[in-house]
């Protein structure tokens, strides 16, 4: 089995008529969310060169940063000098999902609160993003604003698709409480094991938001997609398109009608990709790394309601579903703020 794709360009221009290429678009959508929960996204108008752009920030930071340097923008607590509980850069072993630690480094961003006080001490999720240097946030930020257009888009098809007006989701998602990850993977190498036992690149889990878009580089077998049958469906890289999932927020909001799916982020054992780096060694954890040779990133980009949004099961969702409402309603800042909140802690502690 092989994830199913949805074209969205019919949506990317806003107030534009309806048309049949938007109704193909839209029970494309319905279908893949309904039945999987998974699909390639096509026609989402993002240049390949800006997507490259980002994926070699995120590689070129991570792999020549120093601890120092990664030391200057580390997460902190809630409270905690500049901290605010889940912006910054997290080492090997800090994220946490289901209480087991993940094998991977990662930078965390998120929308600006609405409520964001201009000093510290920080509430949880209320500091500002701790950016590795102007370079890396101004490449962020205008990515991040083509994913809100994107993320925008997608509503649109989603409302077509579950014959709604096709601004209804409007009020719900401006502004858009984004969050986003700059990830690295690094080689899973027996010392790195014995280094940081007790994860893997990222455990089985589904993603607690609305849409999650998936920027990966040209890593094959790393994703994986547990399907209806309990078996892993390989989520591999397709040139042009986004991995895009359904989130736990969006199937309350469906109330079940499009579903959310568990995955998680495994390490190949080889990858022979980004000839460009062949010949540059670097020394990371006091393992020699090959530059290109398995250190995989991604970069996923969460498209949310606002962080005021009251997101309750849709009615006419809910006639499609046997009448009863399975999910009751949920302020998104409330809700976001339970999920963070562990994702820092083990089973341990």
């Amino acid at each position: 089995m092989s994830l199913p794709f949805v074209d969205v360009s019919p949506f990317l221009k806003k107030g534009t008529p309806p048309s049949p290429a938007k109704d193909t678009s839209a029970k494309s959508l319905f279908d893949a969310c309904h039945d999987v929960g998974f699909f390639y996204l096509k026609g989402h108008g993002i240049p390949k060169e800006t997507c490259d752009l980002v994926l070699d920030t995120v590689r070129n930071w991570m792999l020549t940063a120093t601890d120092e340097e990664k030391a200057t923008i580390a997460r902190k607590d809630a409270g905690v000098g500049d901290g605010d509980g889940a912006r910054g850069y997290q080492k090997i072993g800090e994220n946490v999902t289901l209480g087991k630690s993940d094998f991977h480094e990662a930078i965390d961003l998120y929308a600006t609160h609405p409520l964001a006080p201009p000093s510290p001490p920080y509430q949880p999720l209320h500091g500002p993003n701790l950016w590795p240097n102007h370079l890396f946030s101004d490449i962020f930020t205008s990515y991040i604003d083509q994913i809100l257009l994107l993320g925008a888009a997608l509503m649109r098809c989603m409302a077509v698709a579950l014959s709604l007006p096709e601004d209804h989701f409007e009020p719900f998602i401006n502004p858009s409480f984004w969050v986003c990850r700059a990830i690295g993977y690094p080689p899973l190498t027996p010392e790195a094991i014995k280094a940081n036992p007790g994860g893997v690149g990222c455990g089985a889990h589904s993603d607690y938001g609305c849409w999650t878009f998936l920027l990966t580089d040209e890593t094959r077998g790393a994703l994986k997609v547990e399907g209806k049958d309990g078996e892993w469906i390989d989520a591999n890289p397709v040139e042009g398109c986004y991995v895009v999932n359904v989130g736990d927020m969006l199937m309350q909001w469906t109330n079940g009608l499009f579903k959310s799916t568990v995955h998680q982020g495994n390490h190949p054992p080889t990858l022979d990709l980004l000839q460009r780096y062949d010949g540059l060694m670097l020394t990371y954890m006091g393992i020699v790394v090959h530059l290109g040779s398995n250190y995989r990133v991604s970069v996923p980009v969460f498209f949310e309601p606002s962080w005021e949004a009251k997101i309750s099961p849709l009615e006419g969702c809910i006639v499609k579903t046997g009448g009863k409402a399975l999910y009751g309603g949920a302020t998104y800042g409330e809700y976001l703020l339970g999920k963070v909140a562990s994702n820092f802690y083990t089973e341990k502690q």
